[in-house]
């Protein structure tokens, strides 16, 4: 009988969440908080206050407010990775990207604590801060990515704060990268070093790529702008390729011709836009920074500026805390992501090895979710449910020219997989209304992922 009732809770209660969540303006998380009751008082760190760990923290006192949960970040503030490529053509200011941490405490009751941790004592459950130690019972790592700047010979982290920003972690380097642009000389050559996989935001250095080669056609027709690749692909390559093919008249590659012809326009004699993949020798090799080169396994790129997107890792923290493995990063169990090396310590994000979801800001949004719902589960006694986890990611090939990738991914065959039956990408006959509706999309999503995660 106990069996049974119990089992007749559980029921009730998923259909009771169900009914709620599909009732008009119910909230999903007020509707979770109400039908689970998880232990009361358990301490949960949060270290890493981008994304994921913002929308962890967020949750976890939604699911319930009696939590006891600390935000760590050695920011004050959190400055938006997504839409920064946007600050380089001055299309949004360092202000519009910057977002308060407010809300989580003054609204969610989220203690956030400016730190910069050091270390993990797993043995005694405690963070290590420069100013301070941080007892847990469940810890939840969101760190982000590293960018290897030396992974290129002649590259630098003192070059990319310097003469040659990177500006993928968003702030001081991406407006560098804004300055010198637009100091660029009348006719001169931006040349963009493209990431080896796997790398943060799969669209992105081609976005940056073609809202440059925009911000050009106004203001500096003449210039030349260069993509040298380590790869001979990316997500959205052929949206994109057509993007630049309608809006800059790039050619098509030979490669994607069979596909893309029919549906793309003349290539034009003056396209500014030239993209080397890995079998046309765009591989780099080295960065000159005192003769402004690039050698590239072609040959080497004379650049007025150079804008180097370098290969990338887990965060150092995750590697000092012991939670990488030999690839850089952090291997993780797909139903909760908890580290499958530190017990009670959760990684997320971009630094976790998430299989087919890519590193992205609406990956970590969606992995923090389904993990805090976990760590409630736990917490409670109960069985944790089956995860789903879903993913857009939109770009921009000019300011009104958007497109994207949507997934929706389930564990599969022990794997995090894609589950889609329809096509991933925005259709390849889409007309410029629709274009530009995946434009305005785009902005509208950046609005409501951060209200998500930190409002």
């Amino acid at each position: 009988m106990k069996a049974i009732n119990i089992q007749r809770r559980r029921v009730m209660t998923s259909l009771a969440l169900s009914a709620l969540a599909a009732a008009p303006g119910a909230s999903w998380a007020q509707a979770a908080a109400k039908a689970l009751a998880p232990a009361r008082g358990a301490r949960i760190v949060v270290v890493g206050a981008g994304v994921g760990g913002a929308t962890a923290a967020k949750y976890l006192k939604l699911f319930n407010k009696d939590l006891d949960v600390t935000l760590i970040d050695r920011n004050p503030h959190f400055i938006r990775h997504y839409g920064s490529s946007e600050l380089i053509t001055g299309a949004v200011t360092m202000e519009d990207l910057t977002v308060s941490y407010d809300a989580l405490s003054d609204r969610y009751g989220v203690r956030v604590v400016q730190d910069t941790i050091v270390g993990l004592d797993a043995d005694r459950r405690t963070v290590i801060g420069e100013k301070g130690r941080y007892a847990y019972d469940k810890l939840i790592v969101s760190p982000g990515i590293e960018l290897l700047y030396e992974g290129i010979p002649g590259y630098s982290a003192e070059l990319a704060a310097t003469k040659i920003p990177s500006g993928w972690i968003a702030g001081p380097q991406t407006q560098l990268l804004a300055d010198q642009l637009k100091a660029m000389p009348q006719g001169g050559t931006f040349c963009l070093v493209a990431p080896p996989n796997p790398y943060r935001c799969p669209p992105g250095p081609y976005e940056r790529a073609a809202l440059v080669t925009e911000w050009c056609a106004k203001h500096n027709p003449s210039a030349k702008i260069i993509v040298t690749d380590p790869k001979n692909s990316f997500v959205t390559d052929e949206t994109m390729l057509l993007g630049w093919n309608r809006l800059y008249g790039f050619p098509i590659p030979a490669d994607y011709k069979a596909k893309l012809d029919k549906y793309a326009s003349p290539a034009r004699p003056d396209c500014r836009l030239e993209w080397v993949q890995e079998k046309q020798g765009g591989r780099p090799l080295a960065i000159d920074a005192s003769a402004m080169t690039v050698t590239t396994e072609a040959g080497v790129i004379k650049a007025d500026v150079i804008n180097v997107i370098p290969p990338m890792r887990a965060a150092n923290i995750a590697l000092a805390m012991g939670l990488a493995n030999k690839t850089g990063f952090c291997p993780i169990d797909r139903r909760t992501f908890e580290s499958t090396i530190i017990p009670d310590v959760y990684v997320l994000g971009d630094a976790s090895i998430a299989d087919a979801m890519p590193k992205s800001g609406f990956s970590a949004n969606t992995q923090a979710k389904t993990t805090a719902r976990a760590i409630v589960e736990e917490l409670a006694g109960r069985e944790i449910p089956e995860p789903v986890w879903s993913n857009t990611c939109y770009a921009l090939a000019g300011e009104d020219y958007g497109l994207f990738v949507a997934d929706v991914f389930r564990i599969m065959d022990g794997k995090i997989g894609r589950t889609n039956t329809r096509a991933r990408y925005q259709y390849l006959k889409a007309q410029p209304a629709e274009q530009a509706l995946a434009a305005q999309y785009l902005h509208s999503w950046m609005n409501t992922i951060t209200a998500d995660s930190f409002g």
